[in-house]
């Protein structure tokens, strides 16, 4: 009877101090309070009731930074959130050097949101995007360096405008668009009257040009089916006319 107690406490420690780490964790021994090392992956030996155990992912892990109110530097109210990706890199760091890293990095990336984006104009803003984030990736990991922590990427998600701007803005992008088209159709005419003012010179000089016109639309008045037709009647006959009246 002693013997199966006996044998029962061996089976029960050995499974109590065997532990098994998937390849995306890393395990950090206490032994009484004190740093051991790192372990893992793969089965690891603790020992009861001695070591502790405190378990570390270095999986990157994707962050919302929540809704931030910030007043940019023109003075625009605007809301402004974000997306931090980040790993950590040092487990024995990230247990022993914060208390809980994860509630620090969210805190970190919504003080330097609203920092770096209270230090531009509304314009940069919308802008430049790629520039701000990887100036709030560089602020951030700069300051988790010291955790383990590297933030691989910060990206801003939305940035909400007032309404009254957002209409202001809307006005001024139409705008613009009635003031490209009134250029281009100003640019259409005169291009245009720069060609008929060209063909005007040539039917000057090349009377000749004045009869096949006059021949090519009788052509064509003479391929319609239209029951009234327009005939053009050359202003030359006219003088001719006139000439032959005044010498009879």
């Amino acid at each position: 009877m002693n013997l199966m107690i006996l044998l029962v406490l061996v089976v029960l420690f050995i499974a109590s101090a065997i532990r098994v780490l998937p390849e995306y964790e890393r395990g950090v021994i206490f032994r009484l309070g004190r740093l051991i090392k790192v372990k893992g992956p793969g089965i690891i030996i603790v020992i009861p009731l001695i070591d502790t155990l405190e378990r570390v992912s270095l999986r990157i892990v994707t962050m919302d930074v929540p809704t931030q109110d910030i007043i940019t530097k023109d003075n625009v109210s605007v809301q402004v959130d974000a997306v931090v990706y980040y790993r950590v890199v040092e487990p024995d760091r990230a247990i022993v050097n914060v208390e809980d890293y994860n509630f620090a990095i969210s805190q970190i990336s919504q003080t330097t949101l609203r920092s770096v984006c209270g230090q531009d104009e509304l314009d940069d803003l919308l802008s430049k995007r790629d520039e701000i984030n990887d100036k709030l990736q560089e602020m951030i990991d700069k300051q988790t360096d010291s955790w383990g922590v590297k933030v691989v990427s910060v990206e801003l998600k939305r940035i909400d405008l007032p309404d009254d701007l957002r209409k202001a803005m809307a006005r001024q992008a139409e705008a613009e668009r009635e003031k490209r088209a009134k250029i281009i159709g100003a640019q259409a005419e005169f291009e245009a009257a720069q060609k008929l003012t060209e063909a005007a010179n040539l039917l000057a000089t090349e009377p000749i040009s004045v009869q096949l016109r006059y021949l090519e639309t009788l052509s064509s008045i003479g391929h319609t089916n239209a029951k009234t037709i327009v005939f053009p009647f050359p202003t030359e006959l006219l003088d001719l006319f006139s000439s032959v009246k005044k010498k009879s």
